[in-house]
């Protein structure tokens, strides 16, 4: 029987957690082997070939518009790959969310050849092939900034950071162009083989998050990688390589020089990824949650029982979130926004009604205030920001409950958003009377039982002042 079909015996038979030690175990076989064929080669540039028998990645777990992307490529005399973090997560036995591809076409001979594709960006341009609601990344790949014929192509500012990164060159250079070793791994279809270029194997193995390159020169190239190091190390339950956290604190305000807009979409990945709780915490421990949010970073520094129940708050929405993503269920920014923001939204209607303003108009001019603040740092679409502003507001709507108000708000579009938000603040330490169980009654009943728990509030409910009726004038007096 041969060698290879007792490996896929091997490992048709192993768990998942066990794949990767067979692949390692190949590795070991084949650098230790003295007599005959070499199955993993080391190309000159440092580049580590491990053939198909030597590891574990199956076509049967990748995309199949991928694969086409790939073959048609290749058909087109093109060098491409399947690159970064698919390959990354396939061998770590999960299944990815997002397959890219690198290739040394450019983006318009890509785009040439794929009707259903379009070229997207200008500091960074790609093409996205789109299948049905399935998009696949393309990408040239991209070489270093240091040669003058560059300069129209690539461009970065005095402090480092890439400004513009169209700089096209070889698969290696790309390579050494990613941010982290386990991200520079590249699986071709012509001989189904995985190229490491950075000894990313060896770093998945020790569970090692390691920068490619210099740290600091490679975050001040792009400062969001900071963000990515965090997210992946919680992502992946990864340790950092102390090189690479070493910086992060002293570089952290750099990401105040990065488009508020981008910033949105890394705050999506990093608090809507699965493991928000645990990327909440790294980002404060390295100083990446001040430039992120400001105001709320403010209030958790002056310390007291209002930063204790913000930051339970934050913990609750953030836990919320992650069972929600690993049951399968919606989630949406607006409600992490409304967490992070609560408690900076309520020092501000205070410093209102201190300076006279009525409820009502405070509630209203705090959330501007705070909105216009935070969007300086991170920007919120207004399909988000939105249905935050009503989150907000039902909080003050839910306790007046009287009459069919109670009705009413059960039949408003964002009650069960409010609803639970009001369960979180209760559960972070708030005082509310039980609000929160009085609602959950109300919901479990029926109208009979409904009518029953708004008539058990009538001693609850506020006198209104009445207005003393005026006589009418007699026809006498003018």
């Amino acid at each position: 029987m041969s060698s290879s079909l007792i490996t896929g015996i091997v490992v048709a038979s192993l768990p998942l957690v066990a794949l990767i030690a067979v692949h390692l175990w190949h590795r070991y076989r084949i650098n230790h082997s003295t007599a005959g064929a070499q199955p993993m080669t080391t190309a000159p540039q440092g580049r580590t070939v491990i053939h198909r028998d030597d590891h574990i990645l199956s076509r049967r777990d990748m995309s199949d518009n991928a694969l086409k992307v790939l073959y048609r490529l290749k058909d087109a005399g093109y060098e491409a790959y399947l690159v970064g973090g698919c390959v990354r997560d396939l061998l770590l036995g999960e299944h990815p969310k997002d397959f890219d591809v690198a290739t040394e076409a450019t983006p318009e001979e890509v785009h040439e050849l794929f009707r259903n594709s379009r070229l997207i960006g200008r500091r960074f341009k790609l093409v996205h092939v789109r299948f049905g609601r399935e998009i696949i990344e393309v990408a040239t790949f991209r070489a270093g900034h240091d040669s003058q014929n560059n300069a129209q192509h690539g461009h970065q500012d005095d402090s480092g950071r890439i400004l513009r990164d169209n700089v096209y060159g070889t698969v290696e250079e790309d390579a050494l162009r990613r941010d982290f070793t386990v991200n520079a791994l590249y699986y071709s279809v012509r001989d189904f083989s995985i190229h490491d270029h950075a000894n990313g194997v060896e770093d998945l193995d020790n569970r090692t998050l390691r920068l490619i390159g210099d740290p600091e020169a490679r975050y001040r190239e792009d400062p969001v990688r900071m963000l990515r190091a965090v997210r992946f190390a919680a992502k992946l339950g990864f340790t950092m390589a102390e090189e690479t956290e070493e910086p992060i604190c002293r570089l952290a305000p750099l990401l105040g020089d990065i488009p508020a807009a981008r910033l949105f979409e890394e705050v999506l990945k990093l608090l809507l990824g699965g493991r928000g709780e645990e990327t909440f915490k790294l980002l404060r421990e390295f100083n990446l949650f001040t430039p992120l949010f400001p105001a709320t970073q403010r209030l958790l520094e002056r310390g007291g029982d209002q930063a204790e129940l913000c930051e339970e708050l934050i913990i609750a929405a953030l836990r919320n979130t992650d069972k929600r993503i690993k049951k399968g269920k919606s989630v949406t920014p607006a409600f992490i926004y409304a967490a992070m923001l609560w408690h900076p939204l309520q020092v501000r209607i205070a410093q209102l009604r201190d300076e006279g303003l009525p409820p009502i108009p405070a509630l209203h001019q705090a959330a501007q205030d705070v909105v216009q603040q935070q969007v300086q740092a991170t920007s919120i679409p207004r399909r988000f920001s939105g249905p935050m502003r009503e989150i907000w507001e039902l909080q003050f709507r839910l306790p007046r409950r009287f009459g069919r108000r109670a009705e009413q708000l059960v039949e408003h579009p964002r009650f069960r958003a409010a609803y639970d938000f009001l369960l979180m603040r209760e559960a972070s330490g708030e005082q509310l009377d039980q609000l929160g169980d009085w609602w959950t009654r109300y919901q479990e009943e029926d109208d009979e039982g409904r009518a029953a728990l708004v008539k058990d509030l009538g001693g609850q409910r506020p006198k209104r002042k009445r207005k003393r009726s005026r006589k009418p004038r007699s026809a006498d007096n003018g």
